[in-house]
């Protein structure tokens, strides 16, 4: 019934690395201590024309290779680094899917805002990208001290003036995964370790995308 046509895969470290351990206390980040200056985010970036959606999605996130995930608002907001990403058509909708630790941080402000960012980097950014897998925002201030500058797009969603692509998502469906889902052993054997640092099992993600943007 789920009709995803992968176009791309991009593997990084949030759903089974060191990001796995964002599971406790709150979070007070507020973006007027984050890195910001005064370019608008018209001026740094460009609209990829909805009609070439479909063709942009299948290249844009093979030419990057680090991604963050973030949501909230410009007075509070939290970033993962992501993996285990997939573009396609969902619904008849050009659409992200996100598989995500049940404990992310950053999954309860996309389920409050029911939007987010993908954002995607240059290798020259890996450090800052990973610096977000690595502790939680809720018991940490890792948001104010990334060296990443964040910006607001014309729909309110944050990202960051480094970025080279970002892809603004509708939040469209969250489900659950479980064990009995899989058929193969190794999947099965994931979803169940995970469940070792959770409260719950893994969360599939899907994001209707609702933008493309791509630096100039």
């Amino acid at each position: 019934m789920v009709a995803i046509t992968a176009c791309s895969l991009a593997l990084l470290t949030s759903c089974n690395g060191t990001e796995k351990k964002q599971t406790s206390s709150k979070d007070t980040n507020t973006s007027t201590t984050m890195n910001t200056n005064n370019n608008s985010f018209e001026a740094l970036f460009e609209p990829v024309p909805p009609a070439d959606f479909r063709k942009q999605l299948s290249t844009l996130m093979l030419r990057e290779d680090h991604a963050v995930i973030t949501a909230g608002t410009a007075s509070q907001f939290n970033s993962m680094a992501a993996s285990w990403e997939a573009l396609g058509h969902y619904f008849e909708k050009p659409m992200t899917l996100s598989l995500l630790g049940a404990g992310r941080y950053t999954l309860e402000f996309i389920k409050q805002e029911r939007k987010y960012t993908m954002s995607f980097f240059p290798n020259q950014h890996k450090g800052d990208v990973m610096a977000f897998g690595s502790r939680s925002g809720r018991n940490s201030d890792k948001m104010k001290e990334t060296k990443l500058s964040y910006i607001q797009t014309p729909a309110g969603n944050i990202t960051y003036k480094e970025s080279s692509v970002v892809i603004e998502c509708q939040l469209f469906e969250v489900t659950t995964v479980h064990p009995d889902d899989f058929y193969t052993e190794d999947g099965k054997k994931f979803v169940e370790d995970a469940l070792k640092d959770a409260s719950d099992y893994h969360k599939l993600m899907f994001g209707a995308v609702t933008n493309i943007w791509v630096k100039k």
